[in-house]
């Protein structure tokens, strides 16, 4: 089925391709400027530090829905060897393979293509089996710190955790930047609160995974209007799952990623940041958040720390 009239009409609206040129493929990372960054140092008053990543650990979040997506296997590929000779100091080394989303990752622009495109107008068939993604890479992101914002949006709406399918509209963010007592402004990596991660804290991967609160197809605008850096969240599937759009998957993936250029992460962990800006009172922090630099690869974990 091809997309609607509807999703074409949004996506004009946010498109940014050449807004940075014809070679750019930073996208809206181009916002997150030095004097972006000054200013989001300057957020720092006690020091506190809040780690966000799920663990990497072979019981993760992925179940088998993602084909390919597999959960980090974890070997020990030498223990305690003295590998110049007997008695001198001995090593262990570890090896892993994973899929790069598999737990808390950034979604690098050409993640996900739509009408044979990916962001910048790039033809989509730039991503190859032997070199990945020709452009856009998350390799391409090498340094990802900015002024952060927590979008609180189950505590705005009087909930611990919104109900699986709910979908996080524009008025939702709105409420949510009302609580957090700042505007989301040019060059902030927004981080949406909907406590579904709390689901998976407590064991139950597949409830976690579906169905899932998640960011409705008209927050794309929302974000595009406040010239948002990156937006990530916590839960697995970033949008509400399943959509609310019948048959319609993965719009705001194609919105953000291909027309935006804007990055997006999934599966953090903000049950911790939501109490200690609840307490602290302010939602707006010093953000650190660089993916793995893996070459031309659709995406990378990440294991961002907020600084209250």
């Amino acid at each position: 089925m091809s997309l609607p009239d509807a999703f074409h009409d949004i996506a004009k609206r946010v498109n940014n391709w050449g807004r940075w040129g014809a070679d750019d493929e930073l996208g809206t990372l181009n916002l997150v400027t030095d004097e972006v960054v000054r200013e989001a140092a300057a957020t720092v008053r006690t020091g506190r530090r809040i780690p966000l990543a799920l663990r990497l650990e072979q019981n993760g979040v992925q179940t088998g829905m993602i084909p390919g997506r597999i959960d980090p296997l974890h070997v020990m590929v030498q223990i305690n060897q003295e590998l110049f000779g007997p008695g001198t100091v001995a090593c262990s080394d570890d090896a892993v393979t994973m899929g790069l989303q598999a737990a808390t990752h950034w979604d690098a622009l050409p993640h996900v293509s739509h009408s044979g495109r990916i962001y910048n107008g790039r033809p989509a068939d730039s991503i190859t089996a032997h070199g990945g993604a020709g452009f856009s890479g998350i390799d391409t992101v090498r340094h990802l710190v900015s002024r952060g914002v927590l979008l609180d949006v189950a505590r705005a709406r009087g909930t611990d955790r919104l109900d699986g399918g709910y979908a996080v509209t524009p008025e939702d963010l709105d409420a949510a930047e009302e609580l957090a007592g700042t505007r989301v402004r040019a060059g902030d990596i927004v981080l949406v609160r909907t406590g579904q991660v709390q689901v998976c804290l407590a064991g139950d991967r597949h409830a976690y995974a579906y169905p899932s609160p998640g960011l409705s197809i008209r927050t794309p605008e929302w974000f595009h209007a406040r010239d948002v850096a990156a937006v990530a969240n916590d839960t697995l599937t970033f949008e509400v799952f399943p959509p609310e759009v019948a048959d319609l998957w993965l719009p705001v993936h194609a919105l953000d990623l291909v027309e935006m250029g804007m990055p997006q992460g999934q599966n953090w962990n903000l049950e911790k940041l939501s109490t200690a800006c609840g307490e602290a009172g302010r939602y707006a922090f010093l953000l650190a958040a660089t993916p793995e630099p893996f070459a031309g690869a659709t995406g990378s974990p990440v294991a961002p720390v907020a600084v209250l």
